[in-house]
């Protein structure tokens, strides 16, 4: 037979118990219209492609001066080439630009970069490339992520119990909605550094929803008396101090990729940052609330239990 343990008063004892539930209707209204506004957002402002969607221009030049890559990137954006995309190459001397696609080479660019640089400039390599994602990869992307969230839904659905499964799966479209929202409206231009780094969110998100609904379902089996609200206090609170160092542990290396990192790492940490905020904050009041507002309780994880142990 199943062995039952423990009560929440006895508990309480050990560990001073947080009622994180006493909120969750509050916090499920405001992440409600927090989805929603982001939604709104994404749909009547669009997103910022970069060239990785759009395709564009790659010129790889080389000066006698070492360039300040933001003087160069100031002066083309405003030479009427917006979202350019300048790094060095090799060494000091040589830099890559990638800018929107252009009909012939004028000397209109060549003329800026010298002036930004203040030397000669000399034109290496020059050539135009079509969109890294282009028209028939986007939607097999994206049916490859709802097919990847139906494959976890249906294993965490087998792991745990459905009503924690759905409450993770819900919990993962709520931090990338809320990160793209953002990512809107701040008009940050989206490439394949983005892409990467909300993966990196989504599997961020969905390892901190799992401890929590893998401790959940360890106190529905070994907590004798309890509630699903007391129980679903009880396993936050317990993970609480390991969901705090690890969101801490993951902001801080983010947060020092974002102002030492570069112009170049400043959207990926800056989305990362977004993220993992958004997905530490669904994994308590996301996953957890819409599990107890299914009715999710001990007989849901228990008997279940017992049934496979007598057979």
């Amino acid at each position: 037979m199943l062995l039952r343990e423990c009560n929440v008063e006895q508990l309480n004892y050990d560990l001073k118990i947080i009622d994180f539930m006493r909120w969750d209707l509050v916090a499920l209204t405001i992440s409600g219209l927090i989805l929603c506004t982001c939604f709104f957002i994404m749909i009547l402002k669009g997103f910022n492609l970069g060239l990785d969607f759009t395709g564009g221009t790659v010129i790889e030049l080389t000066s006698k001066q070492a360039p300040d890559l933001n003087i160069v990137r100031d002066a083309v954006k405003k030479a009427g080439y917006p979202n350019p995309v300048i790094q060095k190459l090799g060494n000091n001397h040589d830099l890559i630009i990638r800018i929107g696609p252009i009909q012939e080479l004028s000397n209109k660019i060549v003329n800026v970069v010298k002036g930004a640089i203040k030397g000669d400039v000399v034109i290496k390599s020059i050539e135009s490339i079509g969109p890294s994602v282009d028209t028939e990869m986007a939607p097999t992307s994206i049916l490859a992520l709802l097919v990847a969230l139906i494959c976890i839904l249906f294993y965490l659905g087998l792991r745990f119990e459905w009503r924690l499964a759905l409450g993770t799966i819900i919990a993962l479209v709520h931090d990338v909605i809320i990160t793209l929202g953002l990512l809107s409206l701040l008009s940050i231009e989206i490439d394949l550094n983005i892409l990467a780094s909300l993966m990196s969110v989504i599997g961020y998100s969905l390892n901190d929803s799992v401890v929590i609904s893998d401790r959940i379902r360890e106190n529905f089996r070994n907590i004798n008396h309890g509630t699903p609200y007391e129980i679903i206090n009880v396993s936050i609170t317990q993970t609480l101090k390991r969901t705090i160092v690890t969101s801490a542990t993951a902001i801080a290396a983010v947060l020092i990729l974002y102002i030492f990192g570069g112009t170049m790492l400043k959207n990926f940490s800056l989305t990362m940052l977004i993220g993992i905020s958004v997905g530490t904050i669904s994994s308590i009041y996301v996953a957890s609330v819409i599990a107890l507002k299914l009715g999710i309780n001990s007989e849901h994880i228990v008997l279940p239990k017992i049934k496979q142990e007598e057979n």
